[in-house]
């Protein structure tokens, strides 16, 4: 969800730049949200279950496109077999098509301990792609996921509090290497609430309902947001918060796109990989120096187990280090 999400600020400057080209975006109806705002965007949403499944399915989302209207040219911003066999379909047509360059071999040498320097982000690299097509674009700066004001003020009755700090938590992420662990988390908040009146909202996806819940239970005066909110309003809602306290996940993209602050906290993976919360001060990536801990970063997703088999790259960051960051930037 997160690398879709950064399309959007690439989206809504090229409609910006170029009004005049018609645009169909092919996306999952889970991520369609994220450009539904955007006029003059054509969202197909194809059905990966049943018509548009497996290998024939393909032919029949080629030829169902190509029903749709005319298509000049394909821009891959996701490059795995699915899409290139799409393309594939595009260009035996006569169709051109650009590909992302997702810098693999570079990804693999930060891994290695070769590459210390912050690699091209995700979002330059699809500018990149837009501009091999022969519409070079630079991304939009500031919020890109606005909604209509005022939607938070539905029957949820859920708002920002006046008076307080208004802090979103997202302590989870899609694999283990990603997540600080609830503990250290947990004992963080206890410290915020120790020096300052906050409120504390919660974020998580669906599959994480439940351990979210278990979450809740143990940080008093805490509201999970996730479920009682569609994707349009819990982004408009991120959008109202003082900062948000994230792990590399797709809630940390979302908060950012939506212009809230962002500290995230970085195990096994690193944002020199390119997958930083966009437009965010590095320093808000709060992670173990790889030269203090030259195992880190170990993976570039969060795949994987850790090799150590003591998960220092988070364990290493105490709450108390965490706070003291907030502090020293003033966060808090």
């Amino acid at each position: 969800m997160g690398d879709v999400a950064l399309v959007s600020p690439v989206l809504t400057s090229f409609r910006k730049v170029y009004p005049e080209v018609s645009v169909t975006m092919v996306t999952k109806p889970a991520y369609a949200m994220f450009f539904t705002h955007l006029e003059g965007l054509n969202i197909y949403i194809p059905d990966l279950k049943n018509r548009h499944k497996g290998l024939i399915g393909l032919f029949r989302l080629y030829n169902d496109i190509i029903k749709k209207g005319k298509i000049d040219y394909v821009i891959d911003l996701h490059n795995v077999i699915r899409s290139r066999i799409l393309r594939f379909l595009f260009r035996l047509s006569g169709i051109r098509s650009s590909v992302i360059d997702k810098g693999r071999a570079e990804k693999r040498g930060v891994i290695k301990g070769k590459i210390r320097t912050p690699l091209k982000h995700t979002v330059e690299r699809y500018c990149d792609t837009f501009g091999k097509g022969g519409f070079p674009i630079e991304p939009e700066k500031g919020p890109v996921l606005k909604f209509s004001p005022g939607i938070n003020e539905k029957e949820t009755g859920l708002r920002v509090l006046p008076g307080v700090i208004n802090i979103g938590i997202a302590p989870f992420a899609k694999h283990e290497l990603k997540m600080w662990p609830e503990a250290n988390m947990i004992r963080l908040l206890e410290l915020i609430s120790e020096k300052h009146s906050v409120k504390y909202w919660l974020f998580g996806g669906m599959e994480e309902s439940v351990r979210l819940h278990n979450f809740h239970e143990q940080v008093p005066g805490s509201t999970i947001v996730s479920g009682s909110l569609n994707l349009a309003e819990e982004l408009e809602f991120m959008g109202t918060l003082d900062f948000m306290i994230s792990m590399d996940s797709s809630n940390m993209h979302m908060a950012a796109l939506s212009g809230t602050r962002v500290i995230s906290i970085w195990g096994a993976t690193d944002p020199i990989t390119g997958f930083g919360a966009w437009q965010q001060p590095s320093v808000y990536s709060i992670r173990i120096p790889a030269d203090e801990l030259d195992c880190r970063p170990c993976t570039v997703y969060g795949k994987g187990k850790c090799r150590r088999g003591d998960f220092a790259c988070m364990n290493r960051l105490t709450p108390e280090l965490v706070y003291e960051k907030l502090i020293n930037l003033k966060i808090l």
